[in-house]
């Protein structure tokens, strides 16, 4: 069993940054704080820990990743259905914005948004992300890539409403 020290320093560390990722990747902010959870105790019941910090890291964040996809296949059909409903018209803008970066996201291949939620909300470098969703450095980067032409593309047309219905 892995010290309890050596648990609660990766907590302290780590606890953020996963569960900026986690919510973003199952779109819930209570599922996400129990994945988190289940990460580390995951790490507290695990013999060994990787010798590194950079390998720790990547680490938690395939256990999370692995986490997310296993709710994600779960609760399959309720995420569709909650990813194609549209805004209500009283809505504020920003949970239109909201709904649309969700909407947006959840259209992407799992590993290309898996990728990309790994850089952009838990701040993972190509290397830590290579290791945690098992590819090369070149493949995240050609992944993040797409994710971010695929979601420029479609954040678009939304984006421009907004500022449009500022202007007004």
């Amino acid at each position: 069993m892995a010290p309890n020290a050596d648990a609660e320093a990766l907590f302290a560390a780590h606890q953020a940054g996963l569960l900026r990722y986690l919510r973003r990747a199952v779109g819930h902010a209570d599922t996400a704080r129990d994945l988190t959870q289940d990460v580390f105790v995951r790490v507290a019941g695990s013999a060994t820990l990787p010798p590194t910090d950079d390998e720790r890291r990547a680490w938690l964040f395939r256990i999370a990743r692995n986490l997310a996809i296993d709710h994600r296949r779960r609760h399959e059909v309720r995420l569709a259905e909650s990813a194609t409903g549209r805004a209500d018209a009283g809505r504020p803008a920003v949970q239109d914005t909201s709904l649309a970066v969700n909407e947006a996201l959840a259209s992407l291949d799992t590993l290309d948004r898996d990728v990309f939620l790994l850089r952009e909300t838990a701040g993972l470098s190509y290397v830590e992300i290579a290791a945690a969703c098992e590819l090369t450095v070149p493949a995240v980067r050609s992944r993040i890539h797409r994710a971010r032409l695929s979601l420029r593309y479609q954040l678009s047309a939304p984006i421009t409403a907004l500022l449009d219905g500022r202007k007004e």
